[in-house]
């Protein structure tokens, strides 16, 4: 049995380094092979060289042709394999891990017996690991890189069919009589042309009801900064915001700022309840009864991002959380705390409204709002839905 040493670097920054040493050798490797991988590594572990092995080859590696590339690339970037199980023996490599940006060529190192190692420098990206990096744990200098990567996210509505129509390249559909006739004017008025009608199709409205409440508060500045890029969104048909408190407060027009900060800044002296309790029964009414009911949930993809803590009566939000369904086309609930192990939605709130929620995610990295655009988009997840 060969074993490998315990590594010295975290397991996610071996990953990525892994990953991209396998990218430069001409493999595709996709982010979610990585992430994969990552997973498949915290249950093998990192003690014997085979299951590290297969646990790559099987993630990462989609063609027969590609396997003697990863087998020279696993060679040389696992120290210690020797060249029992492999057919390419392992080059002598020394690694080093260094962050995007730093543009130096390592220099030889010298080994015991006076032979100089070749040290491969393998640049991981600060960004990646980032992106899977709960909100809770960032730093000041991560949420500044945080809040460039969503300044710059765009979301993608979900289309619908239209009442209006279209002009159709095929044979099929509704006859388009004007074009018909346009194009007969050019052939003496023989229709010798038909033109055809398709129906259109056009994005729906999104809502976004965002819970500042206490208990929020480590996600509730990710998840505005996320609703801006919303309401900043061009390909995104119309977008309404709203915070979710002790009150139900609309900041759509505050956050139609193209500067985020500002954005956020006028949002804030509106919103009067920050950091404090939780009332989503009562918000939601409010909304279906002022906003929804009237036209803007209907027919809408409505996004709830809250962690279901409620102060308020569970009958209450259920009640609430069946009209707007009823209203709504989707209705897709957020919430931070179902990436945590052994997450049970056991909170009140949250086992009140879950009967009613079409899809319930993640909600607390950069990662899981980027498959929250997806699901927005109405783009089929597998493995993240309710």
């Amino acid at each position: 049995m060969i074993t490998l040493a315990p590594p010295a670097n975290s397991p996610q920054r071996l990953v990525a380094a892994f990953c991209r040493l396998l990218r430069g050798a001409g493999l595709a490797v996709p982010v979610g092979d990585g992430i994969i991988f990552a997973q498949s590594l915290g249950l093998v572990g990192f003690e014997r060289r085979e299951p590290v092995y297969w646990a790559g080859r099987a993630t990462l590696v989609h063609r027969p042709e590609d396997i003697a590339v990863y087998d020279r690339v696993f060679a040389s970037f696992w120290l210690g394999v020797g060249q029992q199980s492999l057919e390419v023996a392992p080059t002598p490599f020394v690694l080093a891990l260094d962050a995007e940006g730093d543009d130096h060529e390592p220099p030889a190192t010298p080994d015991a017996d006076g032979s100089n190692h070749q040290t491969l420098s393998v640049r991981y990206s600060a960004s990646e690991v980032l992106r899977h990096r709960d909100f809770a744990a960032y730093s000041s200098a991560e949420w500044d890189e945080a809040r460039r990567i969503l300044s710059i996210m765009r979301l993608h509505a979900e289309p619908r069919r239209s009442r209006r129509r279209r002009p159709s390249r095929h044979q099929r559909g509704r006859p388009d009589v004007r074009r018909t006739i346009r194009r007969a004017l050019e052939s003496d008025g023989e229709p010798l042309r038909r033109a055809w009608q398709a129906p259109a199709d056009r994005p729906r409205r999104l809502v976004l009801l965002v819970d500042v409440s206490g208990s929020m508060e480590p996600y509730a500045r990710a998840l505005l900064r996320f609703a801006h890029a919303a309401v900043s969104s061009r390909s995104a048909a119309a977008v309404e915001v709203f915070t979710l408190g002790t009150r139900l407060t609309r900041i759509t027009r505050q956050l139609s700022w193209r500067d985020p900060d500002t954005a956020l800044a006028e949002a804030g002296q509106l919103v009067e309840d920050w950091s404090g309790g939780t009332r989503l029964g009562s918000g939601l009414r409010m909304f279906n009864d002022r906003w929804g009911r009237p036209g803007m949930a209907r027919g809408a993809v409505v996004v709830i991002l809250s962690d279901g803590w409620d102060r308020g009566d569970p009958a209450e939000l259920g009640e609430a959380m069946a009209r707007l369904q009823r209203l709504a086309s989707r209705v897709v609930w957020v919430n931070p705390l179902k990436a945590s192990p052994g997450y049970a939605p056991l909170a009140r709130g949250m086992a009140a409204a879950l009967p009613y929620v079409d899809q319930f995610i993640e909600g607390h990295s950069l990662d899981a709002l980027e498959r929250l655009a997806l699901v927005i988009s109405g783009v089929p997840q597998r493995g993240h839905g309710r």
